[in-house]
């Protein structure tokens, strides 16, 4: 018995579903990572992200317009997104920015696409996600790329334009990560259909979750298809295949809601029962049937890369903004808080995490700028900046403390904290897509031989044995290269390499570049050893998918600081955090890796291999935080960079802080001013700040126009500290006490 047979019988079979998860999307630089070889040359080089100037005058026009709109304190107060938002949403084509322009769309580029969309989650949850699903995965999406000519034709140029809102089915109660496993089935048969008999299928559904499906004209449907009478040839089951059924059409059930955390969009089910549609419905027409799980998975790795990553980063950049500017206006015991080691600690984490979210919005959409489709990098994409999203506002959240957890117009964190798990959850729960899917797809993309190998081991070709002992003896020398590599870089740092022009780049270049060296023998062994049953080791697999994850994160990093950051002086406490957590987060992976593999010889062997003899991981020191919280209260353009997707409307929570932080910077030399006087010249009583200055002025310690400035920052930083208030039945009041009764509908 040879010993591809002997391999065939141990290891599992893969699924259909899976063979097509695996054959989805791209291979990008996360194959050089996955390789020990990391190529910074190639991030480097990628042509930098712009908006065109059409792009640029939506974000400044429509946009801007759309966000003053809406108040979504008020909006998730009310039942409905106001119909004149829809109605502007429609108009101002929103719906249609990846559709190409001679169906009618806007067909803006995946960076333009990312930076709108979390530019409009800054201000509303809600509205970005109305806005994102039908420029995500969607009706839209595949009928660019599987659709027929008359599909197309019929169908883009009325979502275009909003004549028709479309949603896409695919969870239902029973199948939700499992999507192989979906109950809803269609049965080709013959009916009825405009007046004809006409070859068609009866489809019967049962779907939940499905966003935009209460206001929905069109329903995009994946169900599997049956051929019991063998119309179609000699198969039973045909597989998973998608269709686009009008909401008008007979059977078509759309219209009931869940309610997402409160959050106002559109989400509820979709529901029917031997529903007849032609072949015609079939996105792609007959030809397509059966190949619905390809069409979508592919469709997916690319939308999974923008939207909700987008959402994580526009999180970030509210909460760092806020908490930053909150941070210095807000005084405790004569000082800002942000002074505080307590508040440092979170402060420093906020920016440092904000700043390598940005960056890594930035690569992952110019990457796919490129035409590139690369379903790990996405992967990794909509895990760790929802995730890495969900940190700081939690961060922002125990700074601003007793201000964040009021709800009300002022506050910039309460509504955004309240949606964070939908952003967790949606297109690939997060705990799946870390387990399953960063390394289980990557060890198969991006290993040069690994797919190949495994496709030879399941052949029932009789012939196969002579190529697989080649692709395997290819296999073997791919590993010891890879186990050379690792123990050049991790015993003799002197040989590390890097390619950056910064002095201060290069030793993170060298760090990440090892644990690349280390990565690619883990993954060696660990499938050598463990075979099929690495995917059902899912804590070890995800620490291997961390480390690919967190070195991706510091290229994009490298990259951002390198070629993206007006004022390196400024960035550097923001890079060198990032960097710093990016890579640490990597070494623990190895670590934990390392130190509960379960075969012990082969866990002594990764020692050696890695030189990872110890529990130790390099931390973040305290001096480095004490500098970027510090570095975060500042006023420069590196904060306006980090913050550029938040759009202040007069008088909204956000203005209001920027107001008061703005103010203080400027009177800061005339506070140091007045500091000094009241040492030396106490004012007794200290009733308040607004008689104290009052009492300087009388004395000369400060002249009118610096009396008036402080007075104009007392005034704004009292209300920048204030928290909203209510009356006993909950209406909103003014400064002064008095009630504002103003529904969203109303203003809109």
């Amino acid at each position: 018995m040879s010993l591809r047979t002997s391999l065939k019988k141990v290891l599992p079979p893969i699924s259909v579903t899976e063979q097509e998860a695996l054959d989805a999307g791209d291979v990008w630089i996360e194959s050089s990572i996955y390789q020990g070889k990391p190529d910074m040359a190639a991030v480097r080089n990628l042509p930098t992200g712009k908006l065109t100037d059409e792009e640029q005058a939506f974000l400044d026009g429509p946009v801007v317009e759309l966000i003053n709109m809406v108040e979504d304190f008020e909006l998730c107060n009310e039942k409905h997104i106001p119909q004149p938002v829809i109605d502007f949403l429609c108009k101002n084509k929103f719906f249609s920015m990846i559709i190409p322009k001679k169906f009618g769309g806007l067909e803006f580029s995946p960076y333009a696409n990312s930076t709108i969309v979390a530019t409009i989650a800054a201000a509303s949850g809600a509205i970005a996600v109305t806005v994102m699903v039908p420029n995500s995965l969607g009706p839209g999406e595949l009928l660019m790329h599987y659709g027929t000519e008359a599909q197309q034709n019929y169908w883009l140029p009325r979502l275009s334009i909003g004549t028709d809102i479309p949603c896409f089915a695919l969870t239902g109660p029973e199948a939700g990560s499992d999507a192989g496993s979906i109950p809803d089935a269609g049965i080709v048969t013959k009916g009825m259909y405009n007046g004809e008999e006409v070859l068609g299928l009866r489809v019967s559904w049962d779907k939940r979750y499905i966003t935009l499906a209460p206001i929905a004209t069109v329903l995009g449907l994946a169900f599997k298809v049956f051929d019991p009478d063998q119309l179609l040839g000699d198969k039973l089951e045909l597989g998973i295949t998608c269709a686009l059924l009008p909401k008008s059409h007979e059977g078509v059930e759309l219209g009931n809601r869940h309610d997402p955390m409160g959050v106002r969009f559109y989400n509820g089910t979709t529901r029917g029962k031997d529903v007849f549609i032609p072949m015609d419905f079939i996105i792609g027409g007959q030809a397509n049937i059966g190949r619905g799980w390809q069409m979508l998975v592919s469709c997916l790795g690319a939308g999974r890369g923008i939207s909700l990553p987008a959402m994580g980063v526009a999180s970030a950049q509210t909460a760092f903004k806020s908490t930053a500017e909150y941070s210095f206006v807000r005084e405790q015991f004569g000082v800002p808080i942000g002074r505080f080691e307590g508040i440092q600690e979170k402060m420093a984490d906020i920016a440092g995490k904000t700043f390598l979210l940005e960056a890594m919005r930035i690569l992952t959409t110019e990457g796919l700028g490129e035409g590139i489709k690369p379903s790990v990098v996405t992967a990794i994409a909509k895990y760790h900046m929802t995730e890495l999203g969900r940190d700081v506002v939690n961060s922002a959240m125990d700074v601003q403390a007793g201000k964040a957890i009021q709800r009300g117009p002022q506050n910039t964190l309460a509504n955004g904290y309240a949606s964070l798990p939908i952003a967790i959850t949606v297109e690939g729960a997060n705990i799946l897509t870390r387990n399953l899917m960063i390394f289980g797809q990557g060890a198969m993309r991006c290993h040069p031989y690994l797919k190949e190998m495994v496709d030879l081991i399941h052949s029932d070709d009789k012939a196969a044995d002579a190529p697989f002992n080649q692709v395997m003896a290819k296999t073997v020398w791919f590993s010891v290269k890879n186990s050379l590599r690792s123990m050049k870089n991790s015993y003799l740092p002197f040989l590390r390499h890097s390619e950056s022009q910064y002095a201060e780049v290069k030793g993170y270049e060298q760090r990440l570049n090892t644990l690349s060296a280390k990565l690619a023998p883990l993954a060696d062994l660990s499938l050598l050893v463990l075979g099929g049953d690495l995917k059902k080791a899912e804590l070890l697999s995800a620490r291997l998918g961390d480390v690919m994850s967190y070195t991706y994160a510091a290229m994009a990093t490298i990259r951002f600081y390198e070629q993206r950051v007006s004022d390196k002086a400024e960035a550097k406490p923001y890079f060198d955090y990032a960097m710093q957590w990016s890579l640490g987060q990597a070494e623990k992976a190895i670590v934990e890796f390392v130190n509960n593999f379960p075969n012990t010889p082969t866990r002594s062997l990764m020692r050696v291999l890695t030189n990872t003899y110890s529990n130790s991981v390099s931390s973040i020191s305290d001096d480095l935080v004490r500098e970027l919280s510090t570095a975060a209260m500042a006023d420069n353009s590196i904060k306006a960079e980090l913050t550029h997707l938040i759009k202040t409307s007069p008088g909204d929570g956000n203005d209001i802080n920027e107001q008061a932080f703005k103010a203080k910077h400027a009177v800061m030399p005339i506070l140091s001013k007045v500091q000094k006087a009241l040492r030396a010249y106490p004012v007794v009583p200290f009733i308040s700040f607004e008689y104290a200055i009052g009492e300087m002025l009388k004395a000369d310690h400060i002249n009118a126009e610096e009396h008036a400035a402080l007075l104009d920052y007392n005034n704004k930083r009292k209300l920048s500290v204030r928290v909203d208030e209510f009356t006993f039945d909950l209406e909103l009041v003014d400064v002064d006490g008095k009630p504002i009764v103003v529904s969203q509908s109303d203003a809109a």
